[in-house]
């Protein structure tokens, strides 16, 4: 009898791998019915890591998005699974375990039936709490091998690594080939060597579909008995996503095994109200490199569900690093040029830092590491001037054992500047917090939500959460939308300029622009981006968002605040990281430039210290 492999369609990594957004719930509940209608899909992946943290983003509530969206799919019988950082639960940085906890029982309560569990380190102690979490909320916990391609990670390595999610309890387990780097023949060793340890355990295969060998390792996982694989539909499918489910449906039934049809018709729905989402606003954030196949990926081996944002981001370096190099006479680079001098340094910095497996946070990580070093090199800097705090908790082993040894460079690095290496379990460095959040919420008024969903969203993601509630977060968005429909519609010739230079007294100074917005303090705008207030200037090193605190136990700066040299007095939120910036200088503040959450770019005035 012919072996049966089941669909998954990944409609929130879909997204994920192609920009910054995912659609709006009455968007998602629009397409439900005619994914149902397809008929081939026994699984659909709903939410889970970056969806609801984006929901935030443009001002929607994650909460109610996903309690509706499941509904459609538990009616007609399909199961819903979400994405699972482990120890991070939804977050680039880690969790207490109160949080962690709370995490499986609000997903279990809002439809979510499975929680796919990954630790980019495969670090088991990670992994494991989580297995058992899940499991005492009720869902099926399917524990993820992080699939990379390394000295280090070997088929023996990650069929040992399943044998101790098995024997931990978990139900299932999936094969996370999140960068499509995984060599076919490999991963249908890797299914066969966990089949022979436990024959009746559930795989499921994920891949994205950009360097290549998508088809082929789906082909082989399958003959080597995987049960589920995940896939996408146009216009989102291939390029940094995944194969088209019509491709792999035809290949694998030419190959013998049992799959259920797809109704085509219901394709073709779905095609069109995909479209129709990225008409509406999301394809404004899903850079056109991201719709690509490129082998380029094998070598620094990103993640696809990162290279959504990656794109829009490097837009936003490019523009940073070429205002640098004009203002230095210096030729300026293309997004080509930046990519490959990117992929490089990402190849270069991997094994210095242990070979973690490329996948969030530490995708982000290594790649933020790396550019970091591209444009302090391309400014005439050494490498390594800029590393960010979560950063160095990876590198020190904060957040669990690395697979590898990290260069020398750093326990040189790490010794001047007092930092430990770890051993203990992660855990134990992130104590509970979920009291804490009560409080602040009791101080606000704001009702901690059915099933404490609202308490969970707010210990998750404090600074977005914050901004969803004041309505900064849905403002923030509509004006970016707004700009970057006019900059579609406007030839580059007539686009107004971001910032200007001025001189004042023979000092240059940036003056960021802003349109049709009121200015509330006229005053202490012009005396942040023209620096005339007393003190000296600490400015911003590189471009994102501007914050004075970066979790609920920190006490914001303000004026009047004195602080010692190497005091940590902001942050700036730049590609997924906060960036602590220090101030080299002892002091009072005597300014304060921007308010959280305002957006900064490169050698803006943060602060003035006298």
């Amino acid at each position: 009898m012919a072996k049966e492999v089941k669909f998954s369609l990944v409609f929130r990594d879909m997204w994920q791998s192609a920009g910054k957004y995912q659609p709006r719930v009455d968007q998602l509940l629009d397409v439900a019915p005619s994914i149902i209608k397809m008929g081939c899909f026994d699984r659909v992946e709903t939410n889970g890591g970056g969806f609801e943290q984006v929901n935030l983003l443009y001002g929607e509530n994650p909460n109610i998005a996903v309690r509706e969206w499941t509904k459609p799919f538990h009616a007609a019988g399909i199961q819903t699974h979400m994405l699972d950082r482990a120890l991070n639960g939804l977050r680039m940085s880690p969790c207490p375990k109160d949080l962690r906890k709370l995490f499986y029982k609000v997903k279990k309560a809002q439809g979510t039936d499975i929680t796919r569990i990954f630790c980019g380190l495969n670090d088991p102690r990670n992994v494991i709490p989580s297995i058992q979490y899940a499991k005492a909320a009720g869902m099926i916990a399917q524990a993820s091998l992080c699939i990379t391609y390394s000295p280090i990670h070997s088929v023996d390595y990650y069929v040992d690594l399943a044998k101790q999610f098995i024997d931990a309890g978990a139900d299932e387990i999936c094969l996370k080939d999140m960068a499509g780097i995984g060599r076919p023949v490999s991963l249908g060793q890797i299914v066969k060597g966990i089949k022979d340890y436990k024959e009746d355990i559930t795989i499921q295969y994920h891949s994205h579909a950009g360097p290549g060998f998508s088809m082929a390792s789906i082909l082989e996982v399958c003959k080597n008995g995987c049960d589920y694989v995940d896939t996408a539909v146009a216009p989102l499918s291939w390029g940094t996503g995944h194969a088209d489910i019509i491709a792999v449906q035809e290949m694998l039934k030419d190959a013998g095994f049992k799959v259920k049809d797809i109704n085509m018709e219901a394709y073709m729905e779905v095609r069109s109200k995909v479209q129709a989402m990225m008409d509406d606003f999301l394809g404004y954030y899903c850079p056109a490199l991201n719709r690509i196949d490129n082998s380029l990926l094998i070598k620094p081996g990103l993640p696809g569900g990162m290279m959504g944002s990656l794109m829009t981001d490097l837009e936003d370096n490019l523009k940073s690093l070429n205002k640098w190099k004009q203002k230095n006479n210096q030729p300026e680079l293309t997004t080509d040029q930046l990519l490959v001098k990117l992929f490089d340094e990402v190849a270069y910095v991997w094994p210095k830092v242990g070979y973690p497996t490329l996948v969030t946070p530490f995708s982000q990580y290594v790649k933020n590491l790396a550019l970091m070093n591209v444009i302090q090199m391309e400014k005439g800097k050494e490498r390594w001037t800029m590393i960010a705090d979560t950063i160095w908790d990876m590198i020190l082993g904060k957040a669990g054992q690395l697979p590898g040894p990290v260069d020398p460079i750093f326990k040189e690095m790490a010794q001047a500047e007092g930092r430990e290496f770890l051993q203990n379990d992660p855990q134990e460095n992130y104590p509970d917090s979920l009291d804490d959040y009560r409080y602040k919420m009791s101080q606000k008024g704001w009702p901690l939500g059915e099933d404490d969903e609202e308490l969970f969203e707010y210990a998750m993601h404090p600074s977005q959460y914050e901004a969803f509630k004041s309505g900064k977060a849905k403002d923030d968005f509509e004006q970016d939308l707004a700009r970057r429909k006019e900059e579609k519609l406007m030839p580059k010739a007539t686009q107004k300029p971001e910032s200007i230079m001025v001189t004042v007294n023979g000092q240059s100074y940036k003056v960021n622009i802003a349109y049709d917005i009121q200015v509330k303090d006229p005053e202490t705008v012009t005396s942040a981006a023209m620096g005339v207030m007393g003190g000296k200037e600490l400015t911003a090193p590189l471009e994102g968002k501007f914050f004075l605190v970066n979790g609920a136990g920190e006490t914001p700066k303000k004026v009047g605040d004195k602080v010692e040299v190497g005091d940590v007095v902001c942050y700036i939120e730049a590609m997924k990281t906060y960036n602590a910036i220090k101030t080299d200088v002892a002091g009072v503040i005597t300014s304060i430039g921007f308010k959280p959450g305002d957006s900064v770019y490169e050698d803006d005035v943060l602060m003035t210290i006298g």
